[in-house]
């Protein structure tokens, strides 16, 4: 997309933006952006630490005499029209005359709460927090249409870059028959040690000289071959089945597997591999939403996290012109693989806000709950234990998660309908957590998912 025209806009006119869960991680490179951005000004942070937002607001260079602490609705309406006013209370950011809101807390709750409120004042709503999206998505972007407000997911996190990365293909009549990402780490090995290092952070790595027989890829079965060597380092993470599910839902694909694949694969080998197993691939049906682990030598790039689309090749010949500018195809040249090897987090978030507010585009036009995520249970699980959400990867101890379509997932909660909740009964290893497993009734959210199902 050229963005030149948008750039050279002479209205005047910019985005004013109130960020929810302002300080950490995807909050800060937001942030930090923000300042070189013409079309958008900074108007209202949220934390529950207001001096974290002090602090955060200074070391960027925000110019320390616009802000302003505000505690309530009069001190805002005292503060100049130019301050970066600090707020506690999520609902006094939407007083605060913003066009934008981004909400990036992960608290289900709060972000529920939030977007309805800014949606139903017509302020526009970005939504980074995709636990809340997997539950109630679709009942958020009705009430954004019904009140003229745009509902989007956000640029820099990888469902809407493979959102727009798949609507690119689709534009063009490309038959896309599986759209995915990498999950979060790679798998680094060292040709010349035979060390493998996996890059969670936690400095885990171990001599894998046998990685050597497996390096080049030969058919299926060199990926069981390294998922053998690596079996420990690997899980089922619930922030990528989480994204998976926003995909899902918006395009209508269907999860390959409840567990998805988590092939240990390099980018090259994609084309091969997320295709019908009578073509030598690893799909029972196409139309689907997966997740690979990225494996890379340690003079490689790493994928980030980076989203795929893997298409047919419908025209041979196009394609044998193609192969020659170095696009990544099968072995039988039936399938290609398109890719977009990056993350940047709030750094890219600006585009999703700036087509937002400036041309009405958001990503959902159809949004509808076409998969759950679910949590199975890891072990027998006792009546009365509590389930909570925590960790870098919102996970639940005790739960694995699993992907289903909404019409095998029966009563099966959603998995982030189920943090801060205490088991009715017992339950067994193996058994998802169902919505008679825990008491719901009281929650906004709940019902929310509810109306949300009555879409699809």
């Amino acid at each position: 997309m050229d963005y030149t025209k948008i750039m050279n806009d002479k209205s005047g006119k910019k985005a004013r933006v109130g960020i929810v869960g302002a300080t950490k991680g995807y909050g800060y490179t937001l942030l930090a952006q923000i300042p070189s951005v013409k079309l958008m000004e900074l108007r209202a942070i949220c934390s529950r630490h207001p001096e974290e937002c002090l602090a955060v607001l200074k070391e960027i260079g925000y110019p320390e005499d616009k802000i302003v602490v505000c505690e309530n609705k009069a001190d805002i309406d005292a503060a100049a029209e130019d301050a970066i006013i600090v707020v506690k209370d999520y609902r006094l950011v939407m007083e605060c005359g913003i066009t934008a809101m981004v909400e990036c807390t992960g608290n289900t709750a709060v972000s529920t709460d939030a977007a309805i409120i800014a949606l139903k004042k017509g302020i526009n709503v970005y939504m980074v927090s995709k636990e809340t999206d997997s539950v109630c998505g679709p009942i958020l972007n009705q009430i954004a249409a019904e009140n003229h407000a745009v509902y989007a997911l956000v640029n820099g996190d990888q469902p809407r870059n493979l959102l727009d990365l798949y609507s690119w293909a689709k534009l063009l009549g490309l038959d896309v028959i599986a759209v995915g990402k990498s999950s979060e780490y790679d798998f680094v090995w060292d040709r010349e040690t035979g060390e493998m290092t996996y890059t969670d952070g936690s400095g885990r790595s171990e001599q894998m000289p046998q990685m050597l027989d497996c390096w080049r890829y030969k058919g299926t079965e060199t990926l069981v071959q390294r998922r053998k060597l690596v079996e420990k380092y690997t899980e089922v993470i619930s922030a990528d089945l989480c994204e998976m599910n926003l995909v899902s839902n918006v395009t209508g694909y269907v999860p390959a597997t409840p567990f998805l694949d988590y092939p240990v694969a390099k980018p090259s080998e994609l084309a091969d591999i997320f295709i019908p197993e009578e073509d030598g691939g690893i799909l029972k049906k196409t139309g689907v939403v997966d997740v690979f682990y990225n494996l890379r030598g340690t003079d490689e790039a790493s994928f980030c996290g980076g989203e795929f689309i893997v298409i047919r090749c419908e025209n041979e010949k196009m394609w044998e012109i193609l192969i020659g500018k170095g696009h990544v195809v099968s072995r039988n040249k039936k399938y290609a693989c398109i890719y977009l090897p990056y993350h940047f987090m709030g750094l890219e978030t600006p585009v999703s806000i700036i087509l937002g507010d400036l041309m009405g585009i958001g990503c959902h036009p159809e949004c509808r709950q076409v998969s759950v995520l679910a949590g199975v249970a890891e072990e027998d699980m006792a009546k009365g234990t509590e389930l909570k959400v925590h960790g870098h990867h919102h996970a639940i101890d005790g739960l694995v998660p699993e992907l289903l379509e909404v019409k095998e997932a029966g009563n099966a909660a959603p998995f982030y309908l189920l943090n801060n909740t205490t088991l009715l009964r017992d339950v067994k290893k193996g058994q998802p957590i169902t919505l008679e497993d825990v008491d719901l009734s009281g929650l906004e959210i709940y019902k929310l998912y509810q109306d949300g199902l009555k879409l699809s």
